[in-house]
């Protein structure tokens, strides 16, 4: 079975060469326009991956003014814009996930470092959990809220996968593991959860106590997300009501690793936290 990839990394990947191409053959957005008869506009949305589908014709018309000859560049770069219109299988919860999901990134990273305060994070959540996660939102129907569950249960599946799953580094703030969301056997269902993945070769939980006071990241949950792809960046994902927001500026980025690198320090070890469950399993 062929890797899963996300449409989303390989549009961004594609805008990123064909910026690149035009740049190396020295032209700027506005002479690349004017030559091929585009608007400016166009041609700086394939720059942004504001464009979903880069349509064969137009690729074609961009490699000939920039001089990309090489047979197998050319079939790259086209399949390339083949895979960026695809739909995931997160398409059918696009209800759930929104039009940029977090999914699509995740299924292409290989590495996912995630800090969460007030509950467990969405990837080692049991359905039991998420279904508790869910009811203590906004009055919906007990329809929509198993479309939820289901969504959520899906995105673990990157995890155990049988080829390159990605790294989850999960830190989880003390207070999510002791919030009794779903009452005590749906809690205890979870921390027992979180002990058994805990223990996959891809998978370091470490719990950041109550001990540890203040910190760099108080009250701010977020994701980085790494690819394999020198050419596809780390993006950040902050949770919102209603929404996520996707940062891609190296600023931004930085300071996010940077505080990960703190909490991560000042967490428990992994063998730590997962005594620390285990207590608050028998509390």
């Amino acid at each position: 079975m062929a890797r899963p990839y996300s449409p989303s990394v390989r549009r961004r990947r594609l805008s990123k060469q064909l910026r690149r191409m035009r740049e190396d053959a020295g032209y700027t957005l506005h002479g690349a326009s004017t030559r091929l008869k585009w608007a400016r506009a166009k041609l700086g949305r394939m720059e942004k991956s504001e464009l979903k589908t880069v349509k064969p014709a137009d690729l074609d018309a961009l490699m000939e003014l920039y001089g990309v000859d090489d047979p197998a560049t050319r079939e790259a770069l086209h399949q390339l814009a083949r895979e960026a219109k695809h739909k995931g299988w997160w398409w059918k919860y696009r209800d759930i996930f929104g039009s940029e999901p977090l999914p699509d990134f995740e299924t292409e990273a290989s590495l996912i470092r995630t800090y969460e305060v007030a509950t467990v994070p969405g990837l080692l959540q049991t359905p039991d959990y998420a279904e508790a996660v869910f009811r203590g939102g906004r009055y919906t129907s007990l329809d929509h809220i198993k479309r939820q569950v289901e969504a959520r249960v899906s995105r673990r599946e990157i995890l155990n996968r049988f080829e390159k799953p990605p790294r989850l580094w999960a830190v989880i703030d003390e207070a999510a593991l002791r919030r009794p969301i779903g009452g005590v056997e749906v809690m205890r269902g979870q921390l027992d959860y979180l002990l058994r993945v805990g223990q996959s070769a891809n998978i370091d939980i470490q719990v950041l106590p109550f001990a540890a006071g203040a910190h760099a990241a108080l009250g701010s949950p977020f994701t980085i997300l790494d690819f394999p792809e020198p050419l596809d960046l780390p993006i950040v994902y902050t949770d919102s009501v209603g929404a996520g927001l996707f940062e891609e500026t190296e600023e931004e980025v930085a300071d996010c690793v940077a505080i990960f690198g703190e909490i991560q320090g000042a967490a428990m070890s992994t063998v730590q936290s997962a005594e620390l469950i285990e207590a608050i399993m028998k509390e």
